[in-house]
């Protein structure tokens, strides 16, 4: 069967000069930001999937699931192998911001299920003499925009019988790459195959020693007796150390690579009223069904025009899904852990808590009158009446009964409200 195409025509392909080839597993120098191309000296007509590997990647991850059941080496091994295409000896693209080199040795280090140190990739490890492949590259600061058009010249060049034996024919990409730069993902079905996220332990609690403005450290210090020795009357005072108080441990939680704001730690609950919950759902609807595919059709548009390197519409539209994937990955967490408030009932004894709807008046102003309806932190809006239990007026109003006067506290001074109403 004849090669589609080889790592240094498709990297020709999209105006690279070819670099390489380098052995997999071996060291090689290749620094700076660039591209490269992992490939198989010859492609074999089915996908050389080593089962015992496989075997010891289900052992080690048991929660991995194929479709979201239970499953067995063997069925894995059938699905990556519907991904495979017999008609190319390229086998991975991937990308370095930083050095080529490291990131495939990277790459060679992670353990199959690993994260680090480079989980990218990682279907290479399933295989069977990986120890022949070969790496090529090519220097280039446009990382995205060359890996997004080897990703485009690659799909070109494969055969319509190979496409249409895939597994997941509307996504062609080598096989060890699960997803396109523009975001289209395989549908491999493979849940849980890498291990959970680590969370950093907290650090240990320091101790933190308040000093008076202008007490750097060394002055005010004693001068040694002898050459140079100050004077009483000329030799700066020692200030007394201000009480010692303790600070909270710091808590690193992980980020999302994704831009835009980021849910909270997985477990941790989320309260939202059913009307918040069902907003998140609509919004969330509208961006994965509508704007995430405009947004893949105008980069794949933008594409079109050519010269990636100044195609200003190609990095707006590349701009605007950064931004919107971070918005799904931050709905979604939301999502995950969101617990629905039920709105107080009588039974309450008339106390305000999460989802009650409080009528206040200020004391400042008689007649003027305000209703907030308490949320949690993630739909707090106060220009839509809906304010968090975190607020210092919900902080104030939780737990208090209609009639009640509340203070609370603002930078411009105490503020009293009398609860008239509570729903």
């Amino acid at each position: 069967m004849s090669i589609a195409i080889d790592a240094p025509g498709l990297l020709r392909a999209v105006g690279l000069l070819a670099d390489g080839p380098a052995v997999w597993g071996r060291p090689f120098r290749a620094p700076g930001a660039g591209v490269f191309v992992v490939e198989l000296p010859s492609p074999p007509p089915a996908a050389p999937i080593d089962i015992n590997r496989v075997g010891k990647w289900l052992e080690r991850l048991p929660a991995l699931r194929l479709d979201g059941q239970e499953t067995t080496s063997k069925a894995i091994a059938a699905r990556l192998a519907s991904f495979w295409i017999p008609s190319t000896s390229v086998i991975y693209v991937g990308t370095s911001q930083q050095s080529i080199g490291n990131r495939v040795a990277a790459l060679e280090r992670t353990a199959l299920g690993d994260r680090r140190p480079y989980a990218g990739g990682h279907w290479l490890k399933t295989l069977r003499g990986l120890e022949q492949a070969r790496v090529w590259w090519a220097q280039t600061d446009a990382t995205e925009e060359y890996e997004d058009a080897l990703f485009a010249a690659f799909a070109e060049k494969i055969p319509a019988d190979d496409i249409g034996r895939l597994h997941d024919p509307a996504v062609v990409l080598p096989f060890a790459n699960l997803r396109s730069t523009s975001g289209d993902r395989k549908a491999h079905g493979l849940t849980g195959y890498l291990v959970p996220e680590e969370i950093a332990p907290p650090a240990p609690a320091r101790r933190v020693v308040d000093l008076p403005p202008g007490d750097a450290d060394g002055v005010g210090e004693a001068v040694p007796s002898g050459r140079g020795r100050r004077s009483a009357a000329t030799r700066p005072r020692v200030a007394a150390a201000r009480p010692v108080r303790e600070s909270a441990p710091a808590v690193r939680q992980p980020r999302s690579r994704a831009a835009g704001p980021a849910g909270p730690p997985r477990g941790e609950p989320v309260f939202l009223s059913a009307d918040g919950l069902q907003r998140l759902r609509e919004e969330h609807n509208e961006l994965t069904t509508r704007r995430r595919p405009e947004v893949i059709a105008r980069i794949k548009s933008a594409k079109e025009l050519g010269d990636l390197k100044e195609n200003a519409d190609y990095t707006a539209a590349r701009e605007e899904q950064s931004f919107l994937e971070g918005r799904i990955a931050a709905i979604e967490a939301l999502l995950r852990d969101a617990q629905v408030i039920e709105a107080p009932s009588v039974d309450a004894g008339g106390r305000i808590g999460l989802g009650s709807r409080v009528t206040v008046e200020d004391r400042a102003a008689p007649g003027d009158v305000i209703v907030y309806e308490l949320v949690g932190t993630a739909e707090a809006d106060p220009g839509a009446g809906r304010i968090s239990n975190a607020s210092p007026v919900g902080r104030a109003l939780i737990g208090r009964h209609s009639g009640e006067t509340i203070t609370v506290k603002t930078p411009r001074g105490d503020a009293e409200y009398r609860i008239v109403e509570v729903n």
